[in-house]
């Protein structure tokens, strides 16, 4: 009896086994087949480029960068923009010369690192931008601060160029860039302050830049550090990127190394997102996280003073990943500084939040003092519209309200995460009319109809691409880089 019981538990279990096996085989084809089903690869998503550089590539100093990128560009051209022959042209295709996407209409091919020399400078400041971005991104912060600083808009590999790009680059490789930019500001501008501003994946290549430092015992390399929309946290779902790239090379199915195909209207950014460049960034958070954890008192008080403005709703990182996992273990007496943007508390719009992005918080600002300078950028209670900010740091003295000559606008409900940077002045992503006709303006193209006819998806037209509180972050930015003492 015991026999007949035992076989037929093993006959369950290997039924089971068998079902399981199954169903992940027909989710996995599903998958590959939903995948597949998507537009066609282009020359921008399928051409190799050889003049990209690696960690690997043996550049010594920021000009044999530069006269590495020269060559990059002239590949760019020689491979796709004298070889694409489209069957119909297309308006706004930035690798079709003379559409009203392509970046040669701009006076500076923003999507090429830039160095504007000033011999009075104050400091220097080197900008980073983000995964899939160019250096476009940092255009009007390099504009504020061109009569005081020598500035370094650095293009991180695999960017600037075409989408397939970002296929084959290792975060060691944005770092390295990173690094050989870094030395040169240094040695140009001896003895004075160096800042680095970063946006998404260019403030966690800055805050790596200092970690690995510190983890080595050697001097850091910034008076501070600004971080735009930070990516300090993603959420787990990030980590199957590396899984969807290997079966798509044990497949044999390129497509499977795109987790989204789309049509390349930006000028200045990819819409085309390569599986492997979340995996970059996926791989460099962990990196920060390693070495953050690694510290030990002194170490975290090498760290140099960082200021951080984030939204509080972000859908391509983490928000709260800036708080519980770098800002609550910065030590006080450093002059850090985190500035939210809260979500527009209108009346119609609160009765259509699903739930309130600010209770996750709630319990980090419980710590009275808190270790850094909290500031909220808020509807005031009594004016709808009107804007002022809560600063937070002695939770028993209650806040301070700074009343700002800001409002929100009426149709905007949150900032995003790539709205940080821009001005509503932009040409490209703002919403004022310009009379450049003859360029794209993707801040005024929101349109309505039947939803699946145009090339552009509602939600990429929809997601807010300019901040209302720009004048106010950089006069956060000002005070920081004006009153910061060197460490």
């Amino acid at each position: 009896m015991r026999t007949i019981v035992i076989g037929s538990t093993k006959h369950l279990l290997f039924a089971a086994l068998y079902g399981a096996v199954g169903i992940a085989v027909a989710i996995i084809f599903t998958a590959v087949w939903f995948l597949n089903n998507r537009p066609d690869l282009s020359l921008w998503h399928t051409t190799h480029l050889t003049h990209e550089y690696h960690q690997q590539s043996g550049l010594t100093s920021f000009k044999q960068y530069l006269s590495l990128e020269d060559k990059l560009f002239a590949e760019v051209d020689r491979k796709i923009y004298r070889k694409y022959q489209p069957k119909v042209a297309s308006a706004l295709n930035r690798y079709e010369r003379h559409s009203l996407s392509d970046p040669a209409l701009w006076q500076q091919n923003w999507n090429r690192s830039f160095e504007w020399e000033n011999p009075q400078a104050e400091f220097g400041i080197l900008l980073l931008h983000g995964m899939s971005d160019s250096p476009y991104v940092m255009k009007h912060i390099a504009e504020h601060y061109q009569y005081q600083a020598h500035i370094v808009g650095l293009r991180l590999p695999g960017h600037g160029t075409v989408p397939s790009g970002l296929t084959d680059i290792t975060w060691p490789d944005l770092a390295g860039a990173v690094s050989l930019a870094t030395t040169h500001l240094a040695a140009e501008l001896p003895g004075k302050p160096i800042y680095v501003i970063g946006f998404s994946t260019g403030a966690a290549l800055a805050l790596n830049h200092e970690l690995e430092n510190i983890s080595l015992n050697k001097p850091t390399s910034f008076a501070g550090m600004v971080f735009l929309s930070p990516v300090i946290g993603l959420a787990p779902i990030a980590a199957g990127a590396y899984w969807q790239a290997k079966l798509g090379r044990l497949l044999g199915q390129d497509k499977l190394y795109w987790n989204s195909i789309q049509t390349e209207y930006d000028p200045f950014r990819y819409q085309s997102f390569a599986v492997n460049a979340g995996d970059v960034v996926y791989r460099l958070t962990l990196r920060n996280q390693t070495l953050l954890t690694g510290l030990d008192d002194k170490q975290f008080n090498a760290i140099p003073a960082i200021l951080t403005f984030q939204s509080v709703v972000d859908d391509t990182v983490s928000s709260i990943s800036v708080v519980d996992k770098l800002y609550q273990y910065l030590p006080e007496r450093r002059g850090h500084e985190l500035v939210l943007f809260d979500v527009n508390r209108n009346h119609n719009h609160n009765q259509l939040l699903m739930q309130d992005p600010l209770i996750p918080f709630a319990p980090f600002w419980v710590t009275s003092p808190l270790p850094y300078r909290l500031s909220l950028l808020e509807n005031n209670s009594h004016a709808n519209n009107q804007v002022q900010v809560r600063e937070l740091t002695h939770v028993s003295k209650g806040a301070e309200i700074l009343e700002l000559d800001l409002t929100w606008p009426n149709e905007v409900y949150s900032l995003s995460h790539v709205a940080l940077t821009f001005p509503i002045e932009d040409s490209l992503y703002g919403p004022l009319v310009t009379d450049e006709s003859d360029k794209i303006q993707i801040g005024r193209g929101i349109y309505q109809g039947e939803r699946g006819i145009l090339s552009v998806s509602a939600a990429d037209m929809l997601r807010q691409k300019w901040n209302p509180f720009y004048p106010y972050m950089m006069g956060r930015m000002d005070e920081f880089t004006q009153q910061r003492p060197l460490f």
